[in-house]
């Protein structure tokens, strides 16, 4: 290993955390994962254990260290996290208060729900650019404190920490900085998308007290140092971005309509908007991209909550295939899906239906139907749900020209050219995929002053990519069984 300096980043995700180190022209190295316990208590909550989170990072983060040579050999930190998952701590102890509430649990949505009977939705969108969904954090917050003893005596007392898995990490690091980035503040549904920190009437409409809430700080600076007792010296943390904002830089978005869609366990699509605070017409999102020295550019974004999470329960839930990979051995091996169609509802159905009380369907079984047509039906269904975003970012004035596509479920070869083939544009994917850490990396650069600008970054450490190349692809059989399936749902 060379004396240049090396970056670290923590990607906190949902069904693992891990630590990489990567050198100034975007060479990964020193990988180290860890996955992360899912609990699911009753139909539709998802629940992380923070502790777990925070201990397991913490190892991944010490493997690291100790393949770069030391804490003296690292430049910055970078962290990217799985966005709106909830932990609430005390200030004092530093320890958490109850599980976390991760982004796919839909226990709130009742809560949601009276909001939107009340009226309420078009103008928390037109002023957060979210939707009143259970996805998003607050009524995660809210619920904590209404349901959890714990919770409502530290908010009582003045103790209570809300806060985003960033900040809770950045707490744990530091030994108790309080901060969140503006793009991970943005998915909160109190953060306005024109304001630059909490909103009281938003914090007064779902009931948070602001008083729990971090700071609102940029993406990339200096955030602090962690505890030198950690690592044998201190590190300072330079950059912070939630996952799909992170791999939208990482994956070289930076001018206004470039677009990247990551398929890890749900499907992100995002479209840079500039300057330009996003407001959608067809229930697409409006996020903060990335905000430097206080000044946002924004993203317009379509959120899927099942991708690679459909693969997994085929594996382990029905035991229909030994691998994720052999997803695309079995989908090459038959030539159609047999009349299979899956619309894989698992977590409610996202962008841009938005109905959370939504549950899967499989149609079309025949007797002839076997596990290669499901896993290629499954496949399927990432493109016809890509596709639904692609109309909806057109009618909002975002038609895409190429599409860059990322995370794991991407170096899948038939799946990237099925893309391709429905959505009739090139679809591009890097050398290396993880392009969310590719992203914290660029932002923690730019914070420790290794680049002068994202540009910069973003020349220097991306890597060579594939592009697919769409073929004359008749798909209207497929749009009308879709159609029909997801009546179905």
């Amino acid at each position: 290993m060379t004396d240049q300096p090396l970056i670290l980043v923590l990607d906190a995700g949902t069904t693992s955390t891990r630590a990489l180190l990567f050198a100034p022209d975007g060479t990964p190295s020193g990988l180290s994962q860890r996955e992360l316990t899912q609990h699911y208590p009753a139909p539709g909550w998802v629940e992380h254990d923070a502790l777990e989170i925070w201990d397991k990072t913490l190892a991944c983060a010490r493997d690291a260290v100790a393949a770069a040579g030391g804490a003296g050999r690292i430049a910055a930190i970078g962290i990217t996290n799985q966005r709106e998952t909830v932990v609430a701590w005390d200030r004092q102890s530093l320890l958490p208060l109850h599980r976390a509430l991760v982004w796919q649990d839909r226990r709130t949505a009742d809560a949601c729900a009276a909001l939107k009977e009340r009226g309420l939705e078009s103008a928390v969108q037109a002023s957060t650019g979210l939707l009143l969904d259970p996805y998003f954090s607050a009524t995660k917050m809210r619920w904590l404190i209404d349901n959890i003893p714990a919770v409502a005596e530290a908010a009582g007392a003045g103790r209570l920490a809300l806060g985003t898995v960033e900040d809770w990490l950045v707490a744990r690091l530091t030994g108790g900085a309080h901060l969140t980035d503006a793009s991970n503040a943005s998915r909160t549904l109190l953060l306005p998308l024109a304001g630059s920190s909490w909103d009281d009437g938003l914090c007064d409409l779902f009931g948070v007290p602001r008083a729990a809430l971090g700071e609102v700080v940029d993406c990339a600076g200096n955030f602090g140092s962690t505890d030198p007792v950690l690592f044998g010296g201190a590190i300072p943390i330079c950059g912070m971005a939630g996952d799909q904002q992170s791999a939208t830089l990482g994956q070289g978005c930076l001018s206004p309509g470039e677009t990247k869609a990551t398929y890890g366990t749900g499907a992100f699509v995002l479209a840079n908007m500039g300057g330009v605070v996003p407001h959608s017409a067809n229930r697409l999102l409006g996020t903060v991209l990335c905000q430097l020295g206080g000044r946002r550019t924004y993203a317009l974004e379509g959120s899927v909550f099942v991708a690679g999470s459909l693969i997994k329960w085929l594996r382990d839930g029905l035991g229909l295939i030994g691998s994720a990979a052999e997803s695309e051995a079995l989908a090459r091996s038959v030539g159609d899906n047999g009349g299979v169609t899956i619309v894989p509802a698992l977590s409610g159905l996202g962008a841009p239906h938005w109905r959370p009380e939504a549950r899967a369907v499989i149609t079309g079984m025949s007797l002839a139907t076997t596990r290669a047509h499901i896993a290629r039906a499954a496949l399927e269904s990432m493109a016809m749900q890509t596709l639904e975003l692609a109309e909806a970012f057109a009618a909002d004035g975002a038609a895409w020209t190429s599409l860059r596509i990322d995370g794991g479920m991407s170096a899948n070869d038939w799946m990237a050219q099925d893309l391709a083939n429905v959505l009739q544009i090139q679809v591009e994917r890097p050398a290396f995929v993880e392009t969310t850490a590719l992203g914290a990396a660029m932002l923690a650069g730019v914070g420790a002053g290794l680049f002068d600008s994202l540009d910069h970054a973003a020349s220097a450490m991306r890597g060579a990519v594939t592009r697919f190349t769409p073929a004359p692809t008749d798909i209207a059989a497929r749009r009308a069984a879709w159609a029909k399936a997801l009546a179905a749902t």
